[in-house]
């Protein structure tokens, strides 16, 4: 993997924990934490997504939206089990 699609990664996975952290509200990790979280949730999503069939589309926005979906998952299995 390139440099340059390292980066991307990690500004998609920043971006979309950022919002997964406003859309999932009280499960949060902090501003930082929320992007580490959104970084591990694109990792999550770019793996998990295809595997169900799930496709929203190309590009960067679409890109955002798989990683937001990867990163609200993980922040509501983290809420849980930090609950438990």
């Amino acid at each position: 993997m390139a440099l340059e699609a390292i980066i991307v990664i990690l500004i998609i996975g920043a971006v979309a924990g950022w919002l997964a952290g406003q859309l999932v509200q009280g499960m949060g990790f902090g501003l930082i934490g929320n992007i580490v979280v959104g970084i591990v949730g694109a990792f999550i999503a770019g793996w998990l997504l295809p595997r169900l069939g799930i496709n929203i589309g190309g590009g960067v926005i679409g890109s955002i939206i798989n990683a937001t979906i990867g990163a609200v998952i993980l922040l509501v299995i983290l809420g849980l089990i930090k609950r438990a």
